[in-house]
């Protein structure tokens, strides 16, 4: 099985078209981030009216966003912290923005126990993004588990597209593999940490 860096960095590389013509319009980094954003809350609208194809297809459109403007960042020599901060934020929103959508999807349609693992979706995937933002914060690397957020979004623009059961049953694996994600980030910093806590506020 290929290394997860090895299939960004494959990626990225095809990509590399795209960023050279986005360099050459004069495109900012920040302004592709905007554009991901923009995105995101426009496919999380389609998707809470019910428009599941179209905003599996806009999550799509803003995902490359957020690979176009790190790309871009490190080639026009413009990464900043700022920028790397202001576009983890703008993930966060995105997240959220689609969960809430889909939260309200399941409640028009009565169905209480998909809108229960949204709900365990949208906690399980927070919970994995502060788990790491945390670990950072305090010195410990923690990019570890079985689903980070490619993956996450990977599976839930598949659910988007294809709707019905399959959607029923990503929301549910979603739930399900993030929250263990979690739990496997909470391991992994206690076993690196030795089980001591820090001082100050937890």
């Amino acid at each position: 099985m290929l290394d997860k860096s090895i299939i960004k960095e494959r990626f990225r590389g095809l990509m590399s078209p795209v960023v050279d013509m986005l360099d050459s319009l004069g495109v900012t980094p920040m302004g592709v981030s905007l554009a991901g954003l923009a995105l995101s809350l426009l496919g999380a609208l389609f998707t809470g009216a019910g428009s599941l194809f179209a905003g599996g297809i806009i999550l799509i459109l803003a995902s490359l966003c957020d690979t176009l403007d790190g790309s871009l960042a490190r080639k026009t020599g413009k990464a900043s912290t700022f920028g790397a901060f202001f576009d983890s934020n703008a993930d966060r929103i995105s997240e959220f923005a689609y969960f809430a959508a889909l939260g309200f999807h399941f409640a028009v349609r009565g169905t209480g126990v998909m809108f229960f693992f949204t709900l365990a979706a949208l906690a399980g995937s927070f919970m994995t993004s502060y788990a790491r933002a945390r670990a950072e914060g305090l010195g410990l690397a923690c990019s570890v588990g079985i689903l980070e957020r490619p993956e996450r979004i990977v599976l839930l623009a598949a659910g988007l597209l294809f709707g019905g059961r399959i959607l029923d049953a990503v929301m549910i694996l979603l739930a399900i593999l993030s929250i263990y994600t979690f739990i496997q980030r909470v391991m992994h910093v206690r076993n690196i940490a030795g089980g001591s806590m820090p001082p100050g506020d937890v």
